[in-house]
């Protein structure tokens, strides 16, 4: 796939890259419902943030805790001693945000499916002329 992202240098990635990762979490904050999956830019040009989390999936390094705690928000199963994340890699943090991202999707799509069968619904109920 090519990218204008930097390549990351066995596991490790350039800072400009963790704080696009940083941007990306923040947008994904900011995204409103209905919208298409949001952006950052990038040297000047726009990056959709699922190519940055995927982009991340193989990244090494220990994610900072400030963005940690703004994934640990995003969990809905509760940590116990077993599965505490007190630290984690941008790796594990890129992979849990795939997944958001396809929950996400999944959510929106079964959305617009429900209006567009609400819509079909009322449709048939009119009497025909």
């Amino acid at each position: 796939m090519n990218t204008l992202l930097p390549e990351l240098h066995d596991g490790h990635a350039p800072i400009t890259l963790q704080q696009l990762f940083r941007d990306a979490l923040e947008a994904y904050d900011d995204w409103g419902s209905g919208d298409l999956v949001p952006t950052v830019d990038f040297q000047g040009e726009r990056i959709s943030i699922a190519e940055v989390f995927d982009h991340m999936r193989s990244c090494t390094d220990i994610l900072p805790r400030n963005m940690l705690i703004e994934i640990k928000e995003r969990l809905t199963r509760p940590m116990n001693r077993q599965n505490s994340l007190d630290e984690i890699t941008f790796s594990t943090a890129a992979r849990v945000m795939c997944v958001l991202l396809r929950k996400r999707a999944m959510h929106d799509d079964d959305a617009n499916l429900a209006v567009l069968l609400k819509r079909m619904s009322a449709h048939q109920m009119r009497p025909s002329r």
